[in-house]
C-alpha cells in the first residue's frame, strides 16, 4: 500500500506491514526497518520503544478479555488478565512518550495512521475495566487521558486517509466508541452532561464507521492479515455504546426507545459481518503469525462482552450463551497469537558470540 495516498497494493507483506505502513502497523511495529534507521543514527532503541501501535491492539484484546471473564464470573481469570493489560498499557505508554521525545519524525509518521488511534481505544478498554471494578478515579483519569488524545490523533488520521484501505480504517470509529463507553459507565456519577458528551461522540462514531466502510477494499475478507475483523468489532463496540447510553438513566421513553432499537441493529449487522469474515476466513486460511492477528482477537472478544452486556441490559437472556461461547474462542484466539507474537520476537533477538572475533 502506498501510505500517501492509501490505495491497497496487492496484499500484505510478509512481516505484518502494508507497503509502508501508513494504514498498517508498519512504522512502529517492523523492527527491521526502525532498527536500520536505529543503526544509521547511532542512537538506541530500547525494544519498548517500538511497540505502539501494535502494542495498543494487544492492550484492547487483554482488556476485553478482562471484561469478558468478569462478565461470566470468571474473576480470577480476569484479574490476570486486567493485570497484564495494565501492564502493557503502562509498557506502551512509555514507548509512545520516548518515541515522540526521541524522534519526532518518527513519531509524526505513526501518529498519522489508523493503528495510532489505538492508543485512545486501549486507554479507554482499560478505563472500562476500572470502572468495573469500582476503580471511579482511575477510570475517570483514563477517560480524560483519552479525550485528549482523540481529537488530535483523529484530525492527523482523517487528513491521510485516500482511497481504499484495509480493516484498520475502521479504528476512527473504535476510537470514538471506546470513549462512549467508558462516558456512559462513569455517567450515572458525573451527571448528565456525560451522558450527552457520549452520545454526540457515539454519533460522530457512527458516521466515521460509514466513511470506513465506504474506504474498506472488500478484496481484505479473503486476503486481510487480521485487521479485516475491526469491520464487525467496531459494529460490535458501538452495540454496546448505545446500551450503555440507554442504560446511562438519562434518556426514556421514545430515545430510549431509539437507543434500544439501535442497540439490536447493530448487533446483528455485526454478527452478519462474523459470518461473512469466518467464511473468509475458510475460504482462504491464513495460519501464520501476524501482528494484526491483535485486531482479530479485539473483534471477537468485543462480540463476546457486547453479547453479554446486551443480555444483562435488555433482559435478552439468549444472548448469553453465544456471548460466552464466543468468550473462549477469543480466549483461545489470544492464546495462539500470544505465543506467535513471543515466537517472533524470540526469533529477532540478535545472537552475540561467546567469543567475539578479534
Amino acid at each position: 500500500m502506498d501510505g500517501r495516498d492509501g490505495q491497497a497494493d496487492d496484499g500484505p507483506t510478509h512481516d505484518g506491514g502494508t507497503g509502508d505502513g501508513r494504514t498498517g502497523e508498519g512504522p512502529v511495529a517492523d523492527d527491521r526497518r526502525t532498527g536500520g534507521e536505529r543503526a544509521r543514527s547511532g542512537a538506541p532503541d530500547p525494544g519498548w520503544a517500538a511497540l505502539p501501535p501494535a502494542a495498543g491492539a494487544a492492550v484492547m484484546a487483554t482488556g476485553i478479555l478482562s471484561t469478558g471473564f468478569h462478565l461470566v464470573g470468571r474473576e480470577l481469570l480476569s484479574a490476570v488478565a486486567f493485570a497484564l493489560t495494565a501492564a502493557v498499557w503502562l509498557v506502551s505508554a512509555a514507548g509512545f512518550t520516548a518515541l515522540l521525545l526521541r524522534d519526532r519524525r518518527r513519531w509524526t509518521a505513526a501518529a498519522d495512521t489508523p493503528p495510532a488511534l489505538t492508543a485512545v481505544a486501549a486507554t479507554a478498554v482499560l478505563g472500562v475495566r476500572c470502572a468495573l471494578q469500582g476503580w471511579t478515579v482511575p477510570a475517570a483519569a483514563l477517560l480524560v487521558l483519552g479525550a485528549l488524545l482523540w481529537p488530535g490523533l483523529l484530525v492527523a488520521v482523517v487528513r491521510h486517509l485516500r482511497g481504499r484501505g484495509p480493516g484498520a480504517v475502521f479504528l476512527v470509529s473504535v476510537a470514538g466508541q471506546a470513549l462512549t463507553v467508558l462516558a456512559a459507565l462513569l455517567a450515572p456519577k458525573a451527571g448528565p452532561w456525560l451522558a450527552w458528551t457520549a452520545l454526540v461522540a457515539f454519533l460522530l462514531g457512527l458516521l466515521l464507521y460509514a466513511d470506513a466502510l465506504v474506504r474498506f477494499d472488500v478484496r481484505e475478507v479473503l486476503r486481510g492479515a487480521g485487521d479485516q475483523w475491526i469491520a464487525g468489532g467496531a459494529l460490535a463496540l458501538s452495540a454496546l455504546a448505545a446500551s450503555k447510553l440507554m442504560t446511562s438513566g438519562v434518556w426514556t421513553g421514545g430515545a430510549e426507545q431509539a437507543l434500544r432499537a439501535a442497540v439490536f441493529v447493530l448487533l446483528v449487522a455485526d454478527l452478519c459481518w462474523v459470518v461473512v469474515l469466518s467464511v473468509g476466513e475458510l475460504l482462504r486460511p491464513r495460519p501464520g503469525y501476524d501482528v494484526r492477528r491483535w485486531a482479530t482477537v479485539f473483534p471477537v472478544g468485543m462480540t463476546a462482552v457486547t453479547l453479554l452486556s446486551v443480555a444483562a441490559d435488555t433482559g435478552t437472556r439468549g444472548l448469553e450463551p453465544p456471548g460466552r461461547v464466543l468468550l473462549w474462542v477469543a480466549a483461545g484466539l489470544w492464546m495462539l497469537t500470544a505465543y506467535g507474537s513471543g515466537r517472533r520476537h524470540t526469533a529477532r533477538r540478535p545472537h552475540h558470540p561467546a567469543h567475539p572475533p578479534r
